[in-house]
């Protein structure tokens, strides 16, 4: 049973600000800190508020959504199960996902954040719309393998479900589309742009002097792909990994059907990067020293391989050091630590 408390107005004015940090006092959910904001120096987001706007009810219901194993055929798997907070809402320690059943997916389950500027989501593109991206892992066999017939069905014969739907939606009917924008609005809010990058852009706080070489290694070397503030320029690369020869994972070119777009996965955002192990689509890598030794390797060679990584990236051991400083300054506590976010 939720628990009412009043909040000082200091501590929702920090709060909303993105400066909120104190995990232990509970959050008075209203409508100031279930409101969505484009963070200084960010983009336009591709998401339009507007036609789902975030209410108190909507973002409760996309919680309890997003952490009920309902969604899933056997009852065992949740979106956030797969999408830990802990991590960033990543997938800690495991390579590839986890589904029903103890099955394995292919590729490795990305944290989430800043979902309200993709333009795409999954690895390789293939959902363009984040009220659409809850129904990929869904209706994935290896993953939640259930149908929203049967998840409907679920939810219509809970009494507790269908009150939160009247108090989010205006009525107690129960559809997809419900599912999905409340699920949107909840996993939309979850915006990072407190690192201590970000406080340093702000000029709220200085970097430590590796993590200023880290900075400027990175943009010289990194950011043409992980583009700022995102870390992501959005797009589909292929780096120059080997193929796994019992995957055979063709990326890209599994929604598109066009050679050119073989073995290329999209920009991963390195927010948050420091606690999200392992890397790449296919969580090869458990370490951030790898992932930099192999950009600093031999690329494996390919039609498609970025003209951009034919030689690799070349990076001194120095360099790579300042880099790992740098890269540790993108995590986002005020995010992992954030209690509106967690399983209620």
């Amino acid at each position: 049973m939720a628990v009412a408390v009043i909040l000082l107005p200091v501590v929702i004015a920090s709060f909303v600000s993105g400066c909120y940090r104190d995990p232990e006092i509970p959050i008075a959910l209203n409508e100031e800190n279930v409101k969505f904001y484009v963070p200084q120096g960010f983009p336009a987001p591709q998401y339009d508020f507007s036609t789902n706007p975030v209410t108190v009810a909507g973002f409760k219901l996309g919680r309890k959504l997003f952490y009920d194993p309902r969604l899933s055929r056997d009852n065992t798997i949740s979106c956030g199960s797969c999408h830990q907070q802990t991590v960033a809402f990543a997938h800690s320690e495991h390579r590839v996902s986890h589904g029903i059943d103890g099955l394995f997916g292919t590729r490795n389950a990305p944290g989430l954040w800043n979902l309200a500027w993709n333009q795409t989501f999954m690895w390789d593109g293939g959902i363009t719309h984040i009220e659409l991206q809850p129904l990929g892992p869904i209706g994935n066999p290896v993953e939640m393998d259930e149908t929203l017939p049967n998840i409907i069905a679920k939810l219509n014969a809970d009494s507790q479900y269908r009150l939160m739907f009247e108090a989010a939606f205006g009525s107690d009917t129960i559809t997809t589309q419900r599912i999905t924008q409340a699920i949107s609005q909840f996993q939309g809010l979850m915006i990072s742009d407190n690192s201590r990058y970000d406080q340093y852009m702000r000029n709220e706080i200085s970097l430590e002097q590796p993590e200023l070489n880290g900075l400027a290694t990175f943009r010289s070397k990194c950011a043409s792909c992980h583009t700022e503030p995102l870390f992501t320029d959005r797009s589909f690369h292929n780096n120059g990994l080997t193929p796994e020869p019992t995957i055979m994972d063709a990326g890209r070119m599994m929604i598109t059907a066009n050679p050119a777009d073989s073995m290329k996965f999209k920009t991963p955002s390195l927010r948050n990067i420091a606690v999200t192990p392992p890397y790449m689509h296919d969580g090869r890598f458990n370490t951030l020293s790898q992932c930099l030794d192999h950009y600093s390797g031999t690329m494996y060679p390919s039609a498609t391989l970025d003209p951009q990584l034919t030689s690799g990236i070349p990076l001194t051991p120095q360099e790579k050091s300042d880099l790992l400083a740098f890269l540790a300054t993108l995590t986002d506590y005020t995010l992992i630590n954030d209690p509106r976010f967690r399983e209620q």
